[in-house]
C-alpha cells in the first residue's frame, strides 16, 4: 500500500514539475455569460460555440457557459441545442480580458425539457447530483451514467430495476420474497440498502423505490467512500426527483397492462409568488400478477416547495410518501438443489401471507452563493421507515438421503417481523473555485454524519411457541401448495432497538495544471459506532444489552483516499486513471473476543470517455480492478493456540479479486432517433482462502475420558466466481419519433437486455460433501414499444418480453423468481 501511495506521489510531483515548466503565458482572452429560457430560467445543457472554430462547450445546470484561451478577433456565437430556434451574436475578443454575454433563447423551461423527446443529452457534460459539486463526468476520474426522465418515461419503467438495466456494471441480483428489496451487483459487489440514495442522502429501498415519476437515475460506479461513508465498493445510486418551476403547467396519465394493473399518476406544477414555487405529483398503482395469488397495492405522493430568497440564495423543501402493500412470494424454490419447472405462476407460500411498508421522507436542502466562485450546500433528511411482515418462508426440499421424508417435501416455518426504523442525515458541503499561481482549483470540502434508530419485536405463535410450521408442501404436487389456509396466532413478546452512528469529513480537490492535465486528489475520515442492543421484555419491562466481549460499542474508522490522473488531448476525449480505497464492514469476532477490523479494499480504475459528433455520440470504456487482500475468514486457532470450530472468529487473511470492463454508448446522430447501448464483463473470485485442514481435539466425557472429536476447516474454492455476480451483461436501447409527413409524432422503440451465467446457491467450500451451486444459464429478453404524440396527448404501448423467455434469478438461499413472461403495458397522457 505504501509503495503504490509512494509511487504515485512521486508521479504527481513530476507532473507538476513538468506543467510548472511549460506552461507560458497567454495573451488570448475569454468569454463568458449566462443563457436563459424564455421564462428566465437557467437553459441547462445547451450548446454554445464560435462558428467556424473548434471552441464549443455546454451550459452548466445553472445556465452558465465559459470558453477559454480565444485568440483575439471578431467572432461570431452561437446558442443551439436540438430542437431549440438556434441565436447568434457577433462579438469582439480581446486580449487578456473576459468578455460577458447573455442570451436568451425563445424557448421556456418546459419546452426545453420536452426537446429531450428528440435527443438524450450527452452525459459526459453533466454534473451528478451524487459527486456534491459541479464537475462535469467528463474531469471525473470515474465511470458514470445517468438515466435520465426520457429513457424511464419511453421504456414505461416502475421500478429500480426496470431502470438499472440500462447500466452496464450493475447486475440485478434478486428480489428476496419480491418484497425485501431489490438486489443488486455492481462490479461484484452488492449493493446493500446503504449504497441507494435519493436527491444525495441515504435512503431506504424497502417497498421499493417510486421511480416512474423521476427526474433521472445517478449511477457513480466504482467507490464512492471519498464522498460517502458507509458504502461498499461497487456502485451508489442516487435517485433525483423532480423539482418546481416558476411556470404553471403539468401532466396526467394513465397506465394499464397486462395481470390487470391499473396505475394513474397525476404531475403539477407552478408559482406561488415570485419567489416561491411548488409541485405536487402522486401516483396509484394496482396490480396482481403472473405468479398466482401475488398482488401489490401502493400509493406515492411527493410534494415539494421551491423559495427563492434572492439571486444567491434558494431553499428546496421536498418529501415524499409511498405506502407499498405487496405479498411476500419466495418463488418456485428447489428440489435436491435443482430448479424444477413446476409453472411459472405456482404459488407455494401461506395464503394470508403479507408485507405492509410505510416510507415518509423529508429533506431541506439550502444552497447559498457567496460570489460566481465559492458555494455552499446544506442539506438535511429525516426518513422513517415502517414494515409489518408475516409470511412462510423460503421452499426447498433436501434431497431423500438427508430428509426421510417423501422426495419433494419442504417445511414452511413462518417468520413475523414488525420494525420501526428512523434515518437521520446532515451535510455540509462547501466548494469553491481559486487559482494558485498558473494551477486553477476545483475544491470541495464536506462533512456528513447519519443516525438511525431501528426498533424491531419478538414473536412467538399460537401456545408460545418460539417457531411454527404453517405445514410442510411438497413441491411436486400442487394440491398441497394452499395448506390449511388459518394464520396462525401471533404474541408480541419483546422489542429490541438497534442504534447506528456514522460521520465523517472530506477534501477534493481537482487541480488544472493545464487545459489537457488535470489531476484529483481527495481523502476521507470515516467514523462509524454501533452500540449494543437492548432488548425490552414487554412482559416484564426487563432490559437486556446484547453481549459481546468487550461490553461495549463496536467502532470502526478509517482514512479512504482517492487520487486520479485525467489527461484530454481533446475537448471532447477525456483519458484517465485512478486509485481509490473503500473500506467495508464484517461480522463476527478475532481471536480475542474483540469485533472484527474494517476490511480495506483498494480499486484501480482507467478509461476513456469520447463525444463524438458534437455531442451527438457519446462513447466511454471502462477497465477497473478491485482487490481485498484483507477477506474475513474463520480462524484456524483461537486465543489459547487451539483449533477454532467457531465460525464467528475469523481472521483478515483471505483474499478476493474483481476484474471487469465496461462500455457504454449514447447518441442521437439523427434528429429523433436516440438509443443507449452497453456491455460489461465482471470477474469477481476468492483468490486465497483457508485450505482443508483436519484436527483431533480432546472431547472427554464421563464414559471415555479420553475420546476425541475432528474439527475439519476450510474456505471456498478459490477461482470461483461469487454468487449473485453475473459474468456478461449488455443492453440495447433505440427510440424513433418521427419528425415530418403524415406520421409526425409516431414513435416507435425497441430493446434488448442479455443477462449472461451467473451462481444461485451457495459458493462451493473446500470442505463439503456436495455442491450447493446453482448455475444459471444466460438469457435475452427483446420489448418493444409503439405511440404516438399529437399536441399534448401522447400515447405509448409497449410488449415486454416478445420471445416469453424463462429463466431465473435465485437469492442465495433458494428465493427463485421465474422472470415475468410476455406481458402487455400502455401509457396515455395529456400534459397541460
Amino acid at each position: 500500500m505504501y509503495k503504490k501511495f509512494t509511487l504515485f506521489v512521486n508521479l504527481l510531483a513530476f507532473v507538476l514539475f513538468l506543467a510548472g515548466n511549460v506552461q507560458g503565458q497567454t495573451k488570448n482572452g475569454s468569454i463568458s455569460g449566462l443563457i436563459k429560457t424564455s421564462d428566465g430560467n437557467p437553459a441547462s445543457y445547451v450548446s454554445v460555440g464560435l462558428k467556424n472554430t473548434n471552441k464549443t462547450t455546454q451550459t452548466d445546470g445553472k445556465g452558465n457557459f465559459s470558453i477559454k484561451n480565444i485568440a483575439p478577433g471578431n467572432y461570431t456565437i452561437k446558442v443551439s441545442a436540438i430542437g431549440v430556434s438556434a441565436q447568434e451574436k457577433s462579438i469582439t475578443v480581446l486580449a487578456d480580458q473576459n468578455i460577458n454575454t447573455d442570451f436568451s433563447i425563445a424557448e421556456s423551461s418546459s419546452q426545453l425539457d420536452e426537446v429531450a423527446i428528440n435527443g438524450y443529452k450527452t452525459p459526459n457534460k453533466k454534473p451528478v447530483n451524487l459527486g456534491k459539486i459541479a464537475i462535469a463526468p467528463m474531469d471525473l476520474p470515474q465511470s458514470v451514467q445517468i438515466i435520465g426522465n426520457q429513457v424511464i418515461t419511453d421504456q414505461q419503467a416502475n421500478r429500480l430495476s426496470d431502470v438499472l438495466k440500462n447500466v452496464n456494471g450493475v447486475a440485478y441480483g434478486e428480489n428476496r420474497g419480491s418484497v425485501s428489496g431489490e438486489t443488486f451487483f455492481a462490479r461484484g459487489y452488492s449493493l446493500g440498502a446503504n449504497n441507494v440514495f435519493k436527491n444525495g442522502s441515504r435512503a431506504t429501498s424497502g417497498g421499493m423505490p417510486e421511480t416512474s415519476t423521476l427526474e433521472s437515475v445517478e449511477v457513480l460506479k466504482g467507490s464512492a467512500a471519498l464522498l460517502y461513508g458507509g458504502v461498499t465498493g461497487g456502485a451508489v445510486v442516487n435517485l433525483v426527483t423532480k423539482k418546481p418551476k416558476f411556470e404553471y403547467g403539468g401532466e396526467v396519465s394513465m397506465r394499464g397492462g397486462s395481470y390487470d394493473m391499473y396505475k394513474p399518476t397525476g404531475d403539477i406544477y407552478g408559482p406561488i409568488t415570485k419567489n416561491l414555487a411548488f409541485r405536487l405529483i402522486g401516483t396509484y398503482e394496482d396490480a396482481a400478477s403472473f405468479r398466482n395469488s401475488v398482488n401489490s397495492n401502493r400509493v406515492y405522493v411527493n410534494p415539494s416547495l421551491l423559495y427563492k430568497i434572492d439571486e444567491k440564495t434558494d431553499i428546496l423543501l421536498q418529501g415524499d410518501y409511498l405506502k407499498s402493500n405487496m405479498t411476500p412470494d419466495f418463488g418456485i424454490g428447489t428440489v435436491d438443489n435443482k430448479i424444477m419447472d413446476i409453472g411459472r405462476g405456482a404459488f407455494v407460500n401461506a395464503p394470508w401471507a403479507y408485507n405492509q411498508t410505510n416510507t415518509v421522507t423529508s429533506q431541506l436542502n439550502i444552497n447559498h452563493k457567496f460570489n460566481d466562485n465559492w458555494k455552499l450546500n446544506i442539506l438535511g433528511n429525516l426518513q422513517s421507515y415502517n414494515r409489518n411482515y408475516f409470511s412462510a418462508e423460503r421452499p426447498f426440499a433436501d434431497t431423500q438421503a438427508a430428509n426421510p421424508l417423501p422426495y419433494g417435501i419442504a417445511a414452511r416455518n413462518v417468520t413475523r417481523s414488525k420494525t420501526r426504523e428512523f434515518t437521520y442525515n446532515e451535510q455540509i458541503n462547501l466548494n469553491g473555485a481559486f487559482k494558485t499561481g498558473s494551477l486553477a482549483h476545483t475544491l470541495l470540502v464536506g462533512a456528513d454524519a447519519d443516525q438511525s434508530r431501528t426498533t424491531s419485536g419478538g414473536f412467538t405463535f399460537n401456545n408460545n411457541l418460539t417457531t411454527f410450521n404453517y405445514g410442510n408442501v411438497n413441491l411436486l404436487d400442487p394440491t398441497t401448495y394452499f395448506g390449511t389456509g388459518t394464520e396462525p396466532g401471533v404474541n408480541v413478546v419483546s422489542e429490541t432497538f438497534a442504534p447506528l452512528y456514522r460521520m465523517g469529513a472530506f477534501v477534493q480537490d481537482l487541480v488544472s495544471i493545464t487545459e489537457q492535465f488535470k489531476v484529483l486528489a481527495g481523502v476521507r475520515y470515516t467514523f462509524q459506532k454501533t452500540p449494543r442492543t437492548v432488548t425490552t421484555n414487554l412482559a416484564t419491562g426487563v432490559q437486556t444489552l446484547s453481549v459481546n466481549s468487550l461490553d461495549k460499542s463496536k467502532t470502526e474508522s478509517a482514512f479512504t483516499p482517492k487520487f486520479g490522473l485525467i489527461y484530454q488531448p481533446l475537448k471532447t476525449t477525456s483519458i484517465y486513471a485512478s486509485y481509490a480505497s473503500n473500506f467495508i464492514q464484517n461480522t463476527g469476532t478475532d481471536i480475542n473476543l474483540a469485533p472484527l477490523d474494517p476490511s480495506t479494499v483498494d480499486q484501480y480504475e482507467a478509461g476513456v470517455k469520447n463525444d463524438l459528433f458534437n455531442g451527438r455520440l457519446s462513447v466511454n470504456l471502462t477497465y477497473y480492478r478491485i482487490a481485498n487482500d484483507k477477506f474475513a475468514q474463520q480462524a484456524l486457532l483461537n486465543a489459547q493456540g487451539a483449533p477454532n470450530g467457531d465460525a464467528n472468529i475469523k481472521e483478515l487473511n483471505g483474499k478476493t479479486l474483481s476484474d471487469g470492463l465496461e462500455l457504454d454508448i449514447t447518441g442521437t446522430i439523427v434528429k429523433g432517433l436516440n438509443f443507449i447501448a452497453g456491455y460489461s464483463y465482471n470477474f469477481i473470485r476468492y483468490t486465497e482462502t483457508r485450505d482443508k485442514t483436519v484436527y483431533t481435539v480432546p472431547a472427554p466425557t464421563t464414559a471415555n475420558p479420553a475420546a476425541t472429536r475432528t474439527i475439519t476447516l476450510g474456505g471456498v474454492i478459490e477461482g470461483q466466481r461469487l454468487v449473485g455476480s453475473t459474468k456478461n451483461t449488455a443492453n440495447g436501447t433505440l427510440f424513433y419519433t418521427f419528425q415530418d409527413g403524415s406520421v409526425k409524432g409516431l414513435k416507435l422503440g425497441a430493446s434488448a437486455y442479455y443477462t449472461g451465467a451467473r451462481n444461485g446457491g451457495y459458493n462451493d467450500s473446500k470442505i463439503q460433501t456436495y455442491s450447493r451451486l446453482i448455475p444459471l444459464t444466460s438469457f435475452t429478453t427483446f420489448d418493444f414499444s409503439a405511440g404516438y404524440n399529437w399536441k399534448k396527448i401522447s400515447l405509448l404501448a409497449k410488449v415486454a418480453n416478445i420471445t416469453n423467455e424463462l429463466n431465473y434469478f435465485v437469492h442465495e438461499n433458494y428465493s427463485v423468481n421465474p422472470i415475468p413472461p410476455r406481458q402487455f403495458m400502455t401509457t396515455l397522457s395529456y400534459k397541460f
